[in-house]
């Protein structure tokens, strides 16, 4: 779907996310209820994360008849700037009981080094 503006693609929902950070990574954690792993898709393009995907409205459930859906159904996304000392050749992420966790590696910091001076 698109606004028909500036042909922005725009989700039906999103899920709600955490960030956190150690010394070692950065967390994403993404709440992604009743979604399949095989429906989740994580990209990384021009120092962007983006997560997206589908939650589908099961047909058994289009035969009730509902009072009330508050859920929402259909296309996600969310994308995410990557911190300047992420290693995104690193990125890991994880699904389980609803929650995907993107880990993001940190680059290793440079170390000083010692230069020896030799003599000529």
């Amino acid at each position: 779907r698109t606004n028909g503006k500036e042909g922005i693609t725009l989700a039906d929902w999103w899920p709600l996310a955490d960030i956190t950070e150690d010394d070692q990574e950065y967390l994403i954690t993404a709440e992604l209820p009743d979604v399949r792993k095989e429906d989740v898709k994580i990209s990384v393009e021009n120092g962007m994360l983006t997560i997206s995907g589908e939650r589908r409205f099961e047909k058994e459930e289009k035969r009730k008849k509902h009072h009330r859906i508050e859920r929402s159904y259909g296309t996600f996304f969310r994308s995410f700037t990557l911190p300047s000392d992420a290693n995104a050749d690193k990125i890991k992420a994880k699904f389980k009981n609803g929650l995907l966790m993107v880990h993001l590696p940190k680059n290793e910091k440079a170390k000083p080094k010692q230069i020896e001076v030799q003599v000529a």
